[in-house]
């Protein structure tokens, strides 16, 4: 059954402005500067800050993702699983594989201890992203909002390339516009 025209008006709606999400977290290196940004320019909140609420769950580095951060078999790879919360609304939900040792002991004490986001923890490496994939998860034709709408995979580099940081977080509809 196709959508009639007044129905398909704010999907497509919901679709651009996920696509415009998508576009802003490719174009920047940070998603958490990112959403701040968008929380901002979005009136999601007042005062539009990102913190990062830690969700108590252990993962182990399994072999890709070791491969991917390069990290030596001996060498501990941290695993830290929050949500990014600007006001009420969780914006995204983030696993994040780390190597501990290529961030400073205050860097580690501060994901230990804190509800800093990683990406403002870790901003004095000055680290570049490298968007492995991002995956549109609203298409036109659903009637209703998916609480995920956007998922990306991706690693954080240093300066000379090293990879310190794998990530995969998943975006909610609170990050829309709407309630």
């Amino acid at each position: 059954m196709a959508l009639g025209l007044a129905a398909a008006a704010p999907r497509l709606g919901v679709v651009a402005e996920v696509q415009e999400l998508n576009a802003e977290l490719l174009g920047h290196d940070s998603a958490t500067a990112t959403l701040g940004a968008w929380c901002a320019e979005h009136h999601l909140a007042s005062p539009p800050a990102i913190f990062a609420r830690k969700l108590p769950l252990a993962k182990g580095a399994d072999a890709q993702v070791r491969s991917l951060l390069q990290a030596a078999p001996d060498e501990p790879v941290a695993y830290r699983r929050v949500e990014l919360v600007c006001g009420r609304r969780v914006l995204s939900m983030a696993d994040n594989w780390y190597r501990p040792r290529q961030l400073t002991p205050e860097m580690n004490r501060a994901l230990a201890n804190t509800d800093a986001p990683f990406g403002q923890v870790v901003k004095p490496l000055g680290f570049h992203r490298q968007t492995l994939e991002a995956t549109v998860l609203v298409v036109e034709r659903e009637r209703a909002t998916p609480r995920a709408v956007l998922r990306h995979r991706a690693l954080l580099e240093t300066a000379d390339g090293t990879p310190f940081s794998y990530v995969v977080e998943t975006y909610t509809r609170q990050t829309l516009g709407g309630p």
